[in-house]
């Protein structure tokens, strides 16, 4: 009997360590699968991007074509908790005609806690005030990874 349970035992080990490697395999995997997310406009911009999981931010790309003209852009937090946990992120001062956006956020920056890791009914909002409306084109590329 005390051998059976042995084995038992031994059998469960064997099975608990191959799920870990299973694991451990998706979570390196992960980082790599990024959902892009694609918005334009003429206006001014004022768009969210979620996941409808846990999600974290990775890029934002965005090209202006047109008459000439710059102005910040903002990213926020939209908080699924409620207005008093909104908040701004970071702010990018002077894009524009000639001044595209190539926002990365690095690996270090993406480790645990990360105020670029948004839960579950969390959203990015992206704004940008237009400084020549209807003269000024942006297309703007989001890149959001699930959260591990």
């Amino acid at each position: 009997m005390a051998s059976d349970i042995t084995q038992i035992m031994d059998t469960a080990q064997l099975g608990f360590s191959q799920q870990e490697s299973e694991l451990q395999l998706l979570r390196a995997q992960q980082p790599l699968l990024i959902v892009c997310r694609t918005a334009t406009g003429t206006g001014d911009m004022n768009n969210l991007f979620k996941l409808d999981r846990s999600f974290r931010l990775v890029f934002v790309r965005c090209h202006y074509t047109g008459t000439s003209g710059k102005a910040p852009m903002t990213l926020s937090l939209s908080s699924a908790s409620g207005t008093a946990y909104d908040s701004r992120l970071y702010t990018l001062v002077r894009v524009g005609i000639s001044a595209d956006v190539n926002f990365r956020i690095t690996a270090e920056e993406s480790q645990p806690p990360s105020p670029w890791t948004f839960q579950v009914g969390d959203q990015l909002r992206i704004q940008w005030t237009n400084p020549d409306t209807g003269n000024i084109t942006w297309g703007l590329e989001v890149g959001l990874a699930i959260a591990s």
